[in-house]
């Protein structure tokens, strides 16, 4: 085996796996689009299994644009609820003060017990 034969063999491997991905992310992208209908789907998958590179072809050039809106729309709600989720976990954490004052309206309505209370006392202040 020659030198040539490696790196042609190292061009058609990257090739293939690039090939893979563009094939990968058009069925994701198929499955992510909400507004074909299944039939319309159903083509789309049968066409890239018997004619896979004219068909991925055209899926680029044909739906590029909205694949393109669609992962980034994605990709913005999962930022979205990623920062939803830091806010609600963070924002669960009240000051120690905080947390002895809401202790204290608890104990002054009556919910609480005194003991129950210096035992939110102590927890409080030993964050």
């Amino acid at each position: 085996m020659s030198f040539w034969d490696i790196v042609w063999f190292i061009i058609i491997s990257f090739a293939f796996v690039a090939y893979l991905m563009v094939l990968f992310s058009i069925i994701v992208d198929l499955f992510r689009d909400s507004g074909t209908s299944g039939w319309v789907k159903a083509i789309w998958l049968v066409l890239l299994l018997f004619i896979p590179l004219l068909t991925s072809l055209v899926y680029v050039i044909v739906r590029g644009k909205g694949m393109a809106e669609r992962t980034m729309r994605s990709r913005a709600e999962a930022a979205q609820q990623e920062q939803e989720y830091i806010k609600q976990v963070a924002g669960s954490t009240a000051s120690p003060a905080d947390q002895i004052a809401q202790a204290s309206d608890l104990l002054e309505k009556g919910k609480i017990s005194q003991a129950e209370f210096d035992t939110l006392k102590a927890k409080a202040l030993a964050v």
